[in-house]
């Protein structure tokens, strides 16, 4: 068999208080970085395979960046993560049984402290409408929308996972 030609993904993001993200994501996932410098942090996860440094330089940090998130494969998985962080002191956002990119899922989000947004989710199935809060007119994500899509309460399911009227349509 031939080599992976991409075996680990790489991603740096600039932050603006290196101490505070250490702090966040030591909890976030559950292990410190394998090096840090002046201005610079780096962890290497080994599932999934992923390079993530951070470089603080407040100048850099962006405002319109979308999000990262990683795909569990059970949902205990999901909700054993999610437990991790509240018993970390993340702030948790959780969103059980919604469409999201057309696409029912459970979910959780916790945001950095540059205002970083990770999604942590379960897929359960493709579905054939997706919840209006992710529809934005603008089709840029700006920091100030985001925030306040990440304090607003979700409203329950009106139905639980699985159930729903027939013809693909959804239960509600």
């Amino acid at each position: 068999m031939s080599p992976s030609l991409f075996p680990r993904m790489h991603v740096s993001l600039y932050v603006s208080d290196l101490d505070q993200t250490i702090a966040f994501y030591n909890s976030f996932f559950g292990q410190s970085p394998v090096k840090v410098k002046t201005h610079y942090a780096k962890y290497v996860l080994e599932q999934p395979s992923l390079i993530i440094s951070f470089v603080e330089h407040k100048d850099r940090v962006q405002s319109h960046f979308g999000h990262l998130g990683f795909q569990v494969e059970t949902p205990e998985v999901m909700h054993a993560a999610l437990d991790r962080m509240k018993e970390s002191g993340l702030e948790t956002r959780e969103e059980m049984g919604v469409n999201c990119c057309f696409a029912k899922q459970d979910k959780f989000w916790v945001m950095d402290p540059d205002g970083v947004e990770w999604e942590v989710y379960y897929f359960h199935e493709d579905a054939e409408f997706n919840d209006p809060r992710y529809e934005m007119e603008d089709q840029k994500v700006q920091k100030t929308a985001m925030t306040e899509i990440f304090s607003t309460p979700v409203k329950e399911p009106c139905c639980a996972p699985g159930e729903g009227s027939s013809g693909g349509k959804p239960c509600c």
